[in-house]
């Protein structure tokens, strides 16, 4: 077999230039394609997500096993292969950006998690076939309440693409169940939601709960107000909003002003 040769087709420009200072969940930085390869970006405005495919230069490659510990010091460890640390024998990234704008030959992204200088050695357009709504994962759950809120945020902003108050209510009442319940896109978990439609869409991308194979979600909706009840193995979980709240206010108000909470079964 003959060696394999990548010819990186860009860099990365960001204001991160270090690995320790990168922000979870990515940020903003422009992709610099180089002249000879600046063509391949015919048409590819057409498309709101793309695959980045960067080579982690500055990442260990010795390292077969590690633990999560920015997530949480506490996990335990995990093959390289079954994360998505940057730590593996060939340090090869996988983004998902949401396109900005493209200037010439640079590409302007949101969401990405390579350091300045990191080289790019492809870039793919996600495709519908690209989703798996409900997919069987590890539960990493961030060591913090900020950490997890900011992971429910991220995913709720993906699914919804609205930072609507419905959206951070769900959010909060996420988080809050998966304080109580463990991870919420396991199969044994069930959830009705009572309220708006932005209410339900947001806690179903959270719950990755479907109506079918199995029957996890059901949605009522009503003008005022917003509840979501849980269920998992006998343990009911019910979160009413309160009447009244400035929905300007939800990011603020701690949990026991936001929300009645009343915890059944086991």
């Amino acid at each position: 077999m003959k060696d394999i040769v990548l010819q990186p087709v860009g860099r990365v420009i960001s204001e991160i230039d270090a690995i320790d200072d990168m922000i979870r969940g990515g940020t903003a930085a422009k992709i610099e394609i180089y002249p000879p390869y600046q063509e391949a970006l015919y048409r590819i405005e057409e498309n709101s997500h793309l695959w980045i495919l960067a080579w982690f230069h500055q990442a260990p490659r010795d390292k077969l096993r590690i633990s999560p510990h920015r997530m949480d010091p506490q996990l335990p460890q995990y093959g390289v292969f079954a994360l998505r640390t940057f730590a593996r024998p060939n340090p090869v990234a996988l983004t998902l950006v949401t396109l900005e704008r493209v200037e010439g030959n640079l590409v302007y992204v949101q969401g990405l998690d390579a350091i300045s200088g990191t080289p790019v050695i492809d870039i793919k357009p996600y495709f519908e076939n690209d989703i798996v709504f409900s997919p069987r994962t590890s539960f990493i759950r961030g060591k913090t309440l900020e950490m997890r809120q900011n992971r429910m945020y991220r995913q709720a902003l993906a699914h919804h693409r609205e930072d609507c108050p419905d959206l951070q209510v769900a959010v909060r009442m996420a988080t809050i169940a998966e304080e109580h319940l463990g991870q919420l896109t396991v199969d044994a978990v069930m959830i009705t939601v009572t309220g708006s439609r932005c209410l339900g869409d947001c806690l179903q991308g959270l719950s990755r709960a479907r109506l079918s194979n199995p029957p996890r979600f059901t949605f009522i909706g009503a003008d005022n107000g917003g509840e979501s009840c849980w269920e998992k193995e006998g343990s009911v979980l019910h979160i009413r909003l309160q009447e009244g709240i400035n929905r300007d206010r939800i990011r603020e108000l701690p949990d026991r002003e936001l929300f009645n909470i009343d915890t059944g079964g086991n």
